[in-house]
């Protein structure tokens, strides 16, 4: 199970959280964000894939971002349709991830993956709530129970030390839960991570890869 560590904001904590080797760290590029990264991404190491986050942006200014901050990974977490994706998919590096994001409440309608699965490599299911992120809610996890796809997800929204246990008991399911995403549970103020409580999940997520 991977581990990736979403909203970083300020230079030295997200060094102290880089040192923690999560596989993933997630930088913002929405201006309404209250964790909105407006600055230079210090040298992490190499085993840490950088996402940077959008909604609903413009591909000139994804491509702008993924080479000024030699991003890994993109993240849309906007309405962005199979088209710009596909196009997207085109004109970024053959080694950019493409990570998927779908709001869930207490339901939702799986049949809306298909058209994206061929140009995402993952997808994320977080909170539906008043912003795209961060809103610190989980959803009804068992909506994933009717998940019809072999693709791999990023499983995200409110996850904090107190969903331990059932992170625990849902990756022991069949679901092809690739990594978890956590943000606000984890903060200090929005984009300041804890970084004990950070170690504890990063040694959660080390002890099921060992299994």
């Amino acid at each position: 199970m991977k581990l990736k560590i979403c909203g970083m904001k300020y230079p030295d904590n997200i060094l102290k959280v880089g040192s923690l080797l999560p596989d993933y760290m997630g930088f913002i590029f929405w201006e309404k964000s209250s964790r909105y990264f407006d600055g230079i991404i210090p040298t992490l190491p190499g085993s840490i894939k950088k996402v940077g986050v959008f909604v609903n942006e413009t591909l000139s200014i994804i491509i702008e971002k993924v080479l000024k901050h030699d991003l890994q990974a993109v993240q849309l977490h906007g309405k962005e349709s199979v088209d710009f994706i596909e196009v997207l998919r085109r004109q970024l590096p053959k080694d950019i991830e493409i990570i998927k994001v779908f709001s869930i409440q207490d339901e939702f309608d799986f049949s809306a993956l298909k058209p994206f699965e061929d140009f995402c490599d993952y997808f994320l299911f977080d909170t539906k709530g008043k912003l795209p992120g961060g809103n610190g809610t989980t959803f009804d996890w068992k909506v994933l129970e009717n998940y019809p796809s072999t693709k791999s997800f990023f499983l995200s929204g409110g996850i904090g030390l107190e969903e331990l246990e059932a992170v625990k008991e849902i990756t022991k399911t069949n679901l092809p839960v690739y990594a978890i995403d956590v943000n606000s549970k984890f903060e200090i103020e929005p984009g300041l991570k804890n970084i004990n409580d950070i170690r504890t999940i990063r040694e959660l997520s080390l002890s099921k890869n060992k299994k």
